[in-house]
């Protein structure tokens, strides 16, 4: 069976009443080689962020809550396992794909598109104060400005608002499978066609740099 991608994007917020993370998410294949990719769009919600994203790996990922469950009935069958999860925002401040080296944990003191402010300002309840991600982002902008149009860069400031609330909120699951995109506006420079061919080419490169997972195996289901 596959093992899943998760790529997020996000919806209207401010004056971006359409996003480009979402327009440029959504355009990505169902599937790569053997990976399913999964496309959500996520509301610029703490609340939404804060619940749904972990609900989200713990469904995809492991395979612990599942353990018992083929204990008791003695089956062995292959698990789909998540590899990767890319989340994708929109920055005016860029006119390249601007990959997010690390996220902080404190400081998000603006309200959401709904007018709420985070009650703690913190995107998780306790973990390091700063996690840097586990993939090599030089090595993949380098590979993505000598293979593409499009241009690309690192960066260590996520903006300390829903984008980097969302970052942190994955890393602090698995900072070695997690990674954070800024797409510039759409035709600014690239439309979304473009903008899904750079995301593409990210995704390939941090599956290449995770390799290939272990597959899970227990006894083939029986009738």
């Amino acid at each position: 069976m596959s093992d899943n991608i998760i790529v997020t994007g996000f919806g209207p917020f401010r004056n971006h009443s359409v996003n480009a993370s979402w327009e440029a998410v959504k355009l990505l294949p169902d599937q790569l080689d053997e990976f399913n990719i999964i496309k959500k769009e996520v509301p610029v919600i703490y609340d939404q962020v804060q619940n749904n994203i972990p609900d989200l790996w713990k469904k995809l990922n492991p395979i612990v809550s599942k353990l018992k469950y083929f204990r008791q009935n003695e089956m062995l069958i292959f698990v789909t396992a998540l590899q990767l999860v890319v989340h994708v925002g929109v920055s005016s401040f860029t006119d390249r794909i601007t990959i997010e080296k690390c996220a902080f944990r404190k400081g998000y003191d603006q309200c959401d598109c709904s007018g709420v402010e985070h009650p703690t300002k913190e995107a998780c309840c306790d973990g390091d104060d700063c996690i840097t991600t586990g993939l090599e982002v030089d090595e993949i902008c380098k590979t993505l400005n000598t293979c593409k149009q499009i241009k690309s860069c690192a960066s260590n400031n996520a903006g300390r608002y829903l984008c980097e609330f969302i970052y942190y909120t994955s890393l602090n699951i698995d900072r070695n499978k997690t990674l954070f995109v800024h797409v510039p506006p759409l035709d600014a420079p690239y439309t979304a066609k473009q903008l899904a061919e750079g995301l593409l080419e990210i995704i390939k490169c941090a599956l290449r740099q995770i390799g290939p997972g272990e597959p899970v195996k227990r006894s083939s289901v029986t009738n």
